[in-house]
């Protein structure tokens, strides 16, 4: 397939610049992707014309700046094809999303000696929020484990997930090993035992199609600047349903029903969740980005990205004395892949990187206890977006190999 990646790095200007005085090689997508001119032209032309509050004015700016909001909110909806808009939260981040769940329904359900069950492979955002709730409420937690190879072991998951669990909750695509996680079979084990399912989506939103209803998904989140969309601004889909039976957790601004001295009612959702002023350039921000990811095609990007990831992959394993972490089978990696050099500390490898101009995150990555069941305290981690080259990867490789070189020195 011909991908127009020169013409695509084109909205992308940050790529042009020089990092000490090399090529730009930017490679951590994972952690936030960078902007297309599109979006931020967007999110310039809502405060240079229409910067007001949404929802609360009867006025032409107020009025144009509620369509504008909520015109953001249905084309998340269409993005991941949930039923209506009226599923759609803005959040600020994934991690809110999570959070907002397991207040807002969590502490709703979960009784003493239920059952919680994550993987052991989670970020702490989809982690943290879990292991708090089952301490308010003295239920436990469980850990789905991993197979030698990365995947999430299902014959684990089959033995944990029961008629005592309550919610299992996952990632869709793990943020350190790039594994694409079997969420189907997950979901029909969770739904089986009448638990609640939900799914962090974070790695998975920029990378392959995401449809809320074919998943089955009770609640997904992800945040906007993983895709390109501005920071602050994050998404929860819920079922309808649930989002009714939940309870909000802020409280103010335009979430209210009715109020009086000593009693107050909620909006219906999503509003019911959407205290305050909500953040009305990113959400409209994100609105862009969705719309540049539509002109793309979502598949042609899987497509081409599965070109690109399995290029890196081939030529990291061909050098000596690197260890790379998860699946090696690209139909089960998306995005993602991290790796060591023996000898060599993750930080000082990134440092190196750096001066070369390639830019990789090093660290735990948000997920302490994924590196104790792989044995480490860190890795180094390249991530891909559709707007990377061929360039990009055969830069990083002669990078680390120079790298070795110097430390062998």
């Amino acid at each position: 397939m011909e991908w127009p990646v020169d013409k695509i790095r084109k909205e992308y200007p940050i790529l042009n610049q020089r990092i000490n005085g090399e090529r730009l090689d930017y490679l951590d997508n994972a952690a936030t992707m960078q902007q297309p001119v599109c979006v931020s032209d967007a999110v310039i032309k809502y405060y240079k014309t229409i910067n007001s509050n949404v929802h609360r004015g009867i006025y032409t700016l107020s009025n144009e700046a509620t369509n504008a909001y909520e015109n953001a909110r249905k084309k998340v909806s269409n993005f991941i094809n949930a039923k209506s808009p009226n599923n759609i939260i803005f959040t600020k981040s994934t991690t809110e999303s999570l959070n907002l769940v397991a207040e807002g329904f969590g502490d709703l359900i979960i009784k003493p000696d239920d059952e919680i069950v994550i993987s052991i492979a989670e970020h702490h955002s989809n982690l943290i929020p879990w292991q708090q709730l089952a301490q308010r409420h003295s239920a436990h937690l469980k850990y789905i484990e991993l197979k030698d190879d990365g995947t999430l072991d299902l014959d684990c998951a089959r033995k944990i997930i029961n008629s005592k669990t309550k919610i299992v909750a996952v990632g869709h695509v793990s943020n350190v090993l790039g594994t694409l996680n079997p969420i189907s079979e997950i979901e029909q084990l969770a739904h089986k035992n009448n638990a609640y399912f939900v799914v962090d989506g974070a790695q998975a939103i920029s990378h392959i199609k995401v449809d809320v209803q074919k998943i089955n998904a009770d609640f997904y989140a992800f945040s906007g600047h993983k895709m390109g969309a501005p920071t602050g601004i994050g998404v929860l889909y819920g079922k309808y349903s649930l989002l009714n039976q939940m309870n909000p957790v802020q409280f103010g601004g335009e979430m209210i029903g009715n109020v009086s001295r000593y009693q107050a009612t909620w909006s219906k959702p999503p509003l019911k969740f959407e205290a305050g002023t909500p953040n009305i350039s990113g959400a409209i921000g994100l609105g862009a980005t969705i719309d540049f990811y539509n002109a793309l095609d979502i598949s042609k990007i899987s497509h081409y990205e599965n070109i690109l990831l399995s290029r890196m992959l081939l030529r990291l394993r061909s050098i000596p004395n690197l260890t790379i972490y998860g699946p090696f089978d690209i139909e089960q990696k998306v995005g993602v892949i991290s790796f060591n050099i023996n000898g060599l500390h993750p930080h000082d490898v990134a440092t190196a990187l750096d001066l070369l101009g390639i830019e990789v995150r090093a660290g735990h990555h948000c997920a302490e206890p994924l590196m104790k069941t792989l044995g480490i305290d860190s890795t180094i981690r390249a991530s891909i977006s559709f707007y990377n080259n061929l360039e990009d990867i055969n830069q990083l490789v002669d990078g680390i190999k120079r790298v070795k070189e110097f430390f062998k020195k």
